[in-house]
């Protein structure tokens, strides 16, 4: 039996983040990794807004010392023929006009030693396997793959996709209206952007789908698809993941001299959201509670911002449940605001009105840097940030109910 104060299950952003807040503010925190570090991971592109939580974690340099840099992102049009780049600089924040490509593996494993170097007792290779919550004044269990059994007075579930409390509650929900998956590995010797956009994610927008390529270091690039279900049909894994690029017109010059290192991954079922992200003792952080469509490369900041929304529910829930409680409504409204903001971009991605926008973008009312910004991360209510959105939102609808109009006939 082991006694501790919080405990996270799950080691990568979410979870290290997590940790670490609260283990410097002197909480007894344990710490527990299914896998052992370095361990892959997908999901390499950060935002711009990353980086204040580098900075606050106190890792910024050693991610920069591993990461390639990222500048922009630029998108990419088969059917047009033609790319729009998007530079961070764009951005309505200043302070934060870059960020960094990293392999995931590094990345996760400077967070867990920074964790552990925190005073977090962070054990590695053990997968938990049970759970009880907490009655009202009680401890919590926590049963794990090693036969130690925990009594934390708080737990963090940051098990990312394996969404250990959201599946055991049953109150895991796909996402209907984007249900997509994903095939993706890591090659060598694929065309890297030079000049403006070097170092640039880019966003292949292609018939059925759409393709992420992120430089990653050592000239390694990460390359994947995601579509639909009429996309995955027939073809399974390397074959379709192969099949896809060759019919790309602008992704399939890029790979010509392509040589894969890595295994294909295929991974379904790509969207979905918790009904509630808490419960007595408990709330779920990260891609535990939900995950998104990761065209925008919202997904680590994501994790890391609403670790820390969590750290600060644990330490209000120890101090006081009935504190607790409210700072856990309150953290599950600001995530679920956030998640509908990108949303909104997210589901519209593979709509002809949406692509013709971002392959055509106008800054009347700061509608494209108002992007820029959201895309970097700056997904709060600020007028400066929120008014652009509004207009491109706003611009949005009239081209769509203009196009509508147009496919039922003209009076």
């Amino acid at each position: 039996m082991s006694f501790c104060d919080v405990l996270v299950i799950g080691g990568g952003p979410a979870g290290c983040t997590a940790a670490t807040v609260l283990a410097r503010e002197g909480w007894d925190v344990v710490l527990l990794e299914k896998d052992v570090h370095p361990r892959f991971h997908i999901g390499e592109s950060l935002l711009p807004n990353n980086l204040p939580i580098l900075e606050r974690l106190g890792v910024a340099e050693a991610v920069r010392a591993i990461g390639v840099f990222k500048p922009g992102a630029e998108i990419v049009s088969d059917a047009l023929g033609t790319s729009v780049a998007f530079p961070f600089s764009y951005g309505l924040n200043p302070d934060y006009t870059h960020s960094y490509q990293v392999e995931r593996a590094r990345f996760d494993e400077i967070l867990f030693r920074n964790a552990r170097a925190s005073g977090v007792r962070a054990v590695e290779g053990v997968r938990v396997t049970g759970f009880r919550a907490a009655r009202e004044g009680e401890r919590g269990e926590v049963v794990a793959g090693d036969g130690v059994t925990y009594r934390p007075r708080f737990v963090l579930d940051a098990s990312g996709r394996d969404t250990f409390m959201a599946t055991r509650l049953k109150n895991k929900r796909s996402d209907k209206e984007n249900s997509t998956a994903a095939v993706f590995a890591h090659y060598r010797n694929v065309e890297f952007r030079r000049g403006e956009t070097e170092g640039y994610i880019s966003i292949h927008l292609v018939k059925d789908g759409w393709f992420w390529l992120i430089p990653l270091p050592d000239g390694v690039m990460s390359v994947g698809f995601v579509g639909d279900r009429v996309a995955f049909r027939g073809a399974k894994g390397q074959a379709l993941l192969e099949a896809k690029i060759a019919e790309s017109a602008r992704v399939a010059p890029r790979m010509r001299e392509a040589e894969r290192i890595s295994e294909v991954v295929t991974t379904g079922n790509y969207s979905y959201c918790a009904d509630r992200a808490w419960g007595r003792g408990f709330y779920m952080i990260g891609d535990a509670f939900a995950f998104l469509d990761p065209v925008f490369s919202s997904g680590v900041y994501m994790a890391m911002s609403s670790a820390e929304r969590g750290a600060a529910v644990a330490s209000a829930w120890l101090r006081n449940p009935a504190r607790g409680r409210v700072a856990a409504r309150r953290a599950e409204r600001l995530t679920r605001r956030e998640a509908g903001r990108i949303g909104w971009l997210i589901k519209r991605i593979n709509r002809p009105v949406l692509r013709d926008m971002l392959m055509h973008p106008r800054n009347f009312l700061w509608m494209r840097d108002g992007l820029v910004s959201m895309l970097a991360g700056n997904l709060g209510r600020s007028p400066r940030t929120l008014v652009p959105v509004l207009a491109f939102k706003g611009a949005y609808c009239l081209l769509a109910w203009r196009a509508r109009r147009g496919v039922a006939g003209r009076p």
